[in-house]
Formats: C-alpha cells, sequence, structure tokens
C-alpha cells in the first residue's frame, strides 16, 4: 500500500486492530480456562487413585482403572505444561513501529497480531485434544473403579433368605427322646 492507502485505512485499520487485540485475549482466556479445567481433573484423577488403592478392589479392572487415572494424570499436566502464548513484546514493539506512520504501524500490528494469533490457535488446538483425553481418562478410570469394587464385593454383605427345614436326621431325633 501507497501512504495515502494507509493514511485513507487508517480508520479501518484501527478497527481490525482492536477486533485483533480482543480475539487474542479472548483466546488467552480460552486457554487458562483449559488449564484449570486440567488441574481440576489431575486432582480428581490423583484423589481417585488414591480412594481405589485403599480398598480391596478386583485386580484386572482395578489395575486398568489406575492405568486410565495415570493417562488422565500424565495427560492433564501436559495441557497446562505446554509453552506460553505469544504476544506483543513492548520494547521491541515501540522500537519497530515508533518512526512509523499511524497507518503503517496499525498495518504492522495487525499483520503480527494474526501470526500470533495461529500460532497460538495450535498450541490451544493441542491443549483441547490433550483435555479431552484426560477427561475420557477419568471418566475411564471412574467407570473401571467402580466395576472393580463392586465385582470385588460381589455376594458381600447380601442378605440371605432363611432356608426350608431340612427332614430331621436320625441323630437329631433321639437326642430328644433320650432327655425324656
Amino acid at each position: 500500500m501507497t501512504p495515502q492507502e494507509l493514511q485513507d485505512q487508517e480508520q479501518t485499520l484501527e478497527l481490525i486492530n482492536s477486533e485483533l487485540a480482543a480475539r487474542l485475549a479472548r483466546q488467552s482466556e480460552s486457554g487458562a480456562k483449559v488449564d484449570t479445567k486440567a488441574v481440576f481433573l489431575v486432582g480428581f484423577a490423583a484423589t481417585a487413585a488414591q480412594f481405589l488403592a485403599s480398598r480391596s478392589f478386583e485386580p484386572f479392572s482395578g489395575a486398568a482403572a489406575f492405568v486410565a487415572y495415570a493417562v488422565a494424570v500424565g495427560f492433564g499436566i501436559s495441557v497446562f505444561n505446554l509453552a506460553a502464548y505469544e504476544d506483543l513484546e513492548p520494547r521491541a514493539t515501540l522500537a519497530a513501529y515508533a518512526r512509523s506512520t499511524k497507518g503503517a504501524a496499525l498495518g504492522e500490528l495487525a499483520g503480527t497480531r494474526v501470526r500470533f494469533f495461529e500460532r497460538n490457535d495450535v498450541l490451544h488446538q493441542r491443549k483441547t485434544k490433550r483435555w479431552t483425553v484426560t477427561m475420557a481418562a477419568v471418566a475411564a478410570g471412574i467407570f473401571l473403579s467402580t466395576v472393580s469394587l463392586v465385582l470385588h464385593t460381589d455376594g458381600h454383605g447380601k442378605r440371605t433368605e432363611p432356608r426350608e427345614p431340612t427332614a430331621p436326621s436320625s441323630s437329631a431325633t433321639s437326642a430328644p427322646a433320650q432327655s425324656r
């Protein structure tokens, strides 16, 4: 664009820049929410694994539940262990655009924000996929823990109905007769 075209587009570029800045802020906020949810799931998986470990459980489904909880913890930690989102560096931005015209600075800032958004989007998508795996693993762990505990306790504590009386044996009938 020529300097005159940039000047003619200043209002449009200001609008675009404000929208891009707001979108980057929403992207960052969304990433923070995924982090928070991942921390919750990691804590839940760790607590559920401790609970299962303190109980008697059926070995196969119990071991599978522990594997599911381990997957949840591993993927959950990887969610909030990713690189930080990219954003404008204040000093570098000032140095790069201080001598530019308003239109040129707005155009360059818009392009920079678009690149940051695209890079951050890759991180955000990865976080979201890992959170989904974490959630599925926690759900599988809960299901497997429940199955393991139910299978292990199956038959324990069940109420049994009294049996029908059986025919008295010869030794049982002779004992009361002797006491007369």
